[in-house]
């Protein structure tokens, strides 16, 4: 018997139907068997069907006689289910990698619930991916299993069949079957959770809900979605077969149907035009028989239950043309407010640069406003250290205050404050473009620092790539360029790029990467405390996963199986990821650290940098720790985005070109190896030269207080000692 039944209906889904059905036998968890129904769909799926039956005999086809319908083809596999467990997948969806294992492991900790509810996205034909709007209901907090009277927020949830797990034991002691129509999930998952003694939920992203552009069957213009009125009144005869049950959910499942009748309604692609009137009187009449005397009904629904308990048809249309009058002339007054308030900004702005230029004033900002960090922050607390008489203000939205530091003054764009402050402060400094209709004043100071060393082709190399410098204006970056009057460089090679790349008069600094300094500030009791604010176990060897932008790829999901790798590496690892995990949980061993704001600070966490392509590998080398490469679309990328030198040939450590190469440098030690140590080494003699820790000094003294050049002198490579990681204490690796 296998653990796990996974019904797929089939019908008209030929595009589909590999990916769905792939994503099912790769799964970790093997133990289980596909029940793929075969609804006598006149394409190309049944055949399909019976190719992966034939090289996989966990595949069990089912051939209808005649096409019955999604809840019947549904019915159907049940007749042939053997596992512990049943899922209904719908077979233009997909399981996400690692869903079955994640879902039998929680089976397991929660005792076999009757139920398990787990996560789901919406997939978009865009490449789009997005999550469960009400995805904090699954919290996995507090006890399990419970029913769903502890946890009656799982009502909220869209109330599909396929996010969750059934004991087959279960379905058949409660006889659940669908029935025919559209809307078949409704009578099928109100009793199954009312019914359930036991719930668990799963708070992770185990399946993909397809939303197709065209074909998708509720968006199928038709009378057919009158179907939903026999629905709910299902689910009202279940509560009326069952009054233990009927008191505490019926006014809750009513509220949900009036929901779900307006949606139907006011969807522009479901009723046809000459329908919709007879289902406001059909939905009004379901109203009136279903209502629940007293219940009460919030503020914000009353418009939609006045809709369908009236079944005002002609009202609901004037209100509805009355609101879009009502969004238009909002909208308009709101454009017309802001042009006026830019026109006054801008001559604010015209007043301000008459008046005497602030030789005491330094405005900061980086990457667009979004707080303190990077090279400009390193450098705003060189000015507070070394030229405390300059006082220094932040370009920063709202959002993004918090991570200003005490003493330093907040500014958000687009206020008259930020127009001050470009006007007459003296010392401007930013890592990326400033605002294109700055005016540079005579005896403004421009430093721009960039964003570290450049593998990647940045500026006007990116005109050989159209690609990537995809809605590049060229005109006006050198516009910003000729702004500028430092630009800061840690190395030869970023020298020899920002000069190509960002041609005009500047002088560039190559004094060292201001932001790499902390490498050298920190102790280990830093980096200690730093390890368990992340939540990195004691004893762990922590890998920062950051890998770099695709441009030649509509999404952006990881190149790698982290799931997969920590399995392989043991308990040993954990991962720290730069790859967003918006589809997953993060745990005690793959920790999301997408958003993290400092990622100086996840570098001291980290025992290991992996990454593909990221100009992190030249800040991170300063630390001498090992660092991987994974380059397994090099070519892709490389003709994509271009870049200044193959890093296979001259890597900071080990290389590997797939997934399984990487697991096997990290399992066999490489990766802390003695060849590892020596490729960093030469990577460091070229890229690291100036970063020794004072490089934001040597700034501020050479251009606010015009020091020479060498009046803060370079430590030697050799004796420059950056704070051990964990791995590290004892002797080098």
């Amino acid at each position: 018997m296998p653990r796990f039944s996974v019904i797929v209906p089939v019908y008209k889904v030929q595009a589909y139907l590999h990916a769905c059905l792939e994503s099912v036998l790769e799964q970790s968890c093997s133990d289980l068997e596909v029940i793929a129904v075969d609804d006598c769909s006149p394409d190309a799926s049944g055949a399909i069907v019976e190719e992966f039956a034939a090289r996989d005999k966990r595949v069990r086809p089912v051939r209808l006689a005649e096409n019955v319908g999604l809840g019947r083809a549904r019915n159907a596999g049940l007749e042939h289910a053997t596992g512990d467990y049943v899922l209904f997948l719908d077979s233009d969806d997909t399981l996400t990698p690692g869903a079955l294992q994640a879902i039998a492991r929680r089976i397991d900790e929660t005792g076999g619930p009757d139920v398990l509810v787990y996560d789901y996205a919406r997939t978009y034909w865009t490449g789009e991916a997005v999550r469960n709007q009400y995805a904090d209901r699954l919290t996995q907090d507090g006890p399990a299993p419970f029913t769903l009277t502890e946890r009656p927020e799982l009502l909220q949830l869209l109330m599909i069949v396929s996010n969750k797990a059934y004991r087959r034991a279960f379905v058949e002691e409660n006889g659940l079957t669908f029935p025919p129509g559209f809307y078949e999930d409704t009578p099928w998952t109100y009793p199954a959770l009312m019914s359930a003694r036991t719930i668990a939920t799963l708070d992770r992203v185990c399946l993909h809900y397809r939303q197709r552009r065209r074909g998708n069957i509720l968006g199928t213009t038709s009378r057919d979605h009158f179907d939903i009125f026999d629905q709910y009144d299902r689910v009202f005869a279940f509560l009326d077969e069952h009054p233990e049950l009927s008191d505490a959910w019926r006014p809750l499942v009513f509220r949900k149907m009036v929901e779900h009748l307006v949606t139907v309604f006011t969807r522009p692609d479901r009723l046809p035009r000459d329908s919709r009137a007879a289902f406001l009187r059909r939905a009004r009449a379901h109203y009136r028989r279903h209502r629940v005397p007293g219940a009460p009904v919030a503020a914000r629904d009353r418009l939609r239950h006045g809709l369908v308990r009236l079944g005002a048809h002609r009202t609901y249309r004037t209100l509805a043309a009355a609101m879009r009058v009502t969004r238009w002339v909002r909208g308009f007054a709101g454009r017309l407010r802001r042009t006026l308030g830019d026109t006054a900004l801008q001559a604010h702005y015209r007043v301000q640069l008459r008046l005497p230029l602030r030789a005491d004033r330094a405005l900061f900002s980086s990457h667009d406003g979004r707080g303190h960090g990077c090279d400009p922050g390193a450098l705003e607390a060189a000015f507070r250290t070394h030229a405390p008489h300059i006082g220094t203000a932040w370009i920063a939205r709202p959002g993004h205050h918090p991570t200003l530091p005490s003493g330093t003054r907040a500014v958000c764009p687009g206020t008259a404050a930020y127009w001050t402050a470009l006007a007459r402060s003296k010392y401007l400094v930013s890592n990326t473009a400033l605002d294109h209709r700055l005016v540079k004043r005579p005896g403004q100071v421009v430093i721009q620092t960039r964003h570290g060393t450049p593998l990647k082709k940045t500026g006007l190399d990116l005109q050989e790539h159209p690609a990537a410098a995809r809605g590049q204006d060229f005109g006006r970056l050198l516009r910003d360029v000729d702004t500028w009057d430092y630009v800061l460089s840690a190395n030869r090679h970023s020298t020899l790029v920002w000069e190509r790349a960002f041609p005009s008069s500047y002088t560039t600094l190559e004094y060292g990467c201001p932001r790499n300094d902390a490498f050298h500030r920190a102790t280990s009791r830093d980096v200690a405390r730093i390890r368990d604010s992340l939540g990195i176990p004691k004893g762990a060897r922590a890998i920062l996963y950051a890998p770099t932008h695709r441009d030649y790829r509509r999404t952006q999901r990881s190149c790698l199986d982290l799931e997969r790798v920590l399995r392989q590496l043991g308990p040993d690892f954990v991962v720290l990821t730069r790859a967003r995990l918006p589809l997953a949980s993060s745990g005690a061993r793959l920790i999301d650290v997408s958003d993290h704001p400092s990622v100086e600070t996840l570098c001291l966490a980290a025992d290991a940098l992996v990454t593909d392509y990221s100009s992190l590998m030249f800040d991170y080398a300063n630390l001498d720790r090992p660092i991987v490469i994974h380059a397994g679309d090099w070519e892709a990328y490389e003709a994509a985005r271009g870049t200044y030198f193959d890093v296979r040939a001259s890597p900071p450590g080990a290389v590997a070109r797939s997934e399984d190469e990487l697991i096997d440098i990290f399992a066999t030690g490489h990766w802390r190896g003695s060849r590892s140590a020596q490729l960093r080494a030469a990577f460091r003699e070229r890229f690291c030269p100036y970063d020794d820790g004072r490089a934001a000094e040597r700034v501020v003294r050479h251009v606010v207080l015009g020091e020479e050049p060498r009046s803060v002198p370079v430590v030697p490579l050799r004796e420059r000692q950056p704070v051990l990681a964990v791995e590290q204490v004892g002797p080098r690796a």
